[in-house]
């Protein structure tokens, strides 16, 4: 039984941003034979993404950027404790003439610092009572959840509206994060899983971001506009319903239901 069915819990809209995508490279000629020159880091993508991006990118064996995060000396914040999560960029990075994971790394992260830890951003988090680490946490969750950039406001007013009224976020993406997946449905049995990204059983935030969010979504994250949203759910696409009446988003919610049984074909492969 999916999370979207179960009364007691809430249904959030959209697929988290760590998707599968494909990772864009430029390439050049070179004596008969391209190589890349730049890889693009989309929005939203996990650290593991990256990583495997990097790999690809520089023909590198499976896990070789990984594990060199012990040589990269990133300047992440102290809150982080190493895990460059949520501080790898997304950007265009050019590979240079000799790249290598560390160099790349480091790019991503100074980057990140010059976006996030200037005087906006520091201005911003306080204005709401966050430090920089955890509004950068809750832009991520914003950017896994949102279905538009034009929903990112409203997402990030609800996270604020449930954790001003001690609420759990209940947040489909730190389960997905959890469990290394990304995915619509949420059973029962995975909001019972054991994880500091429990957001279902553990109350405040994830311990970490889940992701690397862009400018928008850590715009939203500083300055999300006033509303008093606790719920919200993607009816279909470019249809997102916030509300804060639980009556009225059950109804949203059971409409997410038929939509999504009508687009599905019948599992034994019979017409409907």
């Amino acid at each position: 039984m999916t999370r979207r069915g179960r009364i007691a819990l809430i249904a959030t809209g959209a697929l988290v941003a760590g998707a599968a995508v494909a990772v864009p490279l430029l390439t050049t000629g070179d004596e008969g034979e391209s190589r890349p020159t730049s890889l693009v880091i989309p929005e939203g993508w996990r650290a593991t993404q990256v990583y495997a991006a990097v790999d690809k990118a520089l023909a590198l064996p499976a896990g070789t950027t990984k594990k060199s995060l012990a040589r990269a000396d990133l300047k992440l914040p102290n809150e982080a404790e190493g895990n460059p999560e949520g501080y790898l960029f997304p950007a265009t990075y050019p590979l240079g003439e000799q790249p290598t994971p560390e160099k790349l790394l480091s790019a991503m992260v100074d980057t990140a610092k010059k976006k996030f830890h200037g005087a906006p951003v520091s201005a911003g988090a306080q204005r709401n009572a966050l430090n920089v680490y955890q509004a950068v946490t809750i832009a991520s969750i914003v950017q896994a959840e949102a279905a538009t950039k034009a929903d990112m406001g409203k997402v990030a007013r609800v996270i604020f509206n449930r954790l001003e009224r001690g609420m759990p976020l209940q947040m489909d993406s730190t389960i997905n994060y959890a469990l290394g997946r990304s995915t619509l449905t949420t059973t029962a049995e995975d909001t019972r899983i054991a994880s500091p990204y429990n957001s279902y059983q553990r109350m405040g935030l994830p311990p970490t971001p889940i992701d690397n969010p862009g400018d928008e979504a850590m715009r939203a994250a500083i300055e999300p506009p006033p509303g008093d949203w606790l719920y919200f759910v993607t009816v279909k696409p470019g249809d997102t319903r916030f509300t804060a009446d639980y009556a009225e988003h059950r109804r949203n919610v059971d409409e997410f239901d038929r939509n999504r049984r009508s687009a599905s074909p019948p599992a034994d492969g019979a017409t409907r």
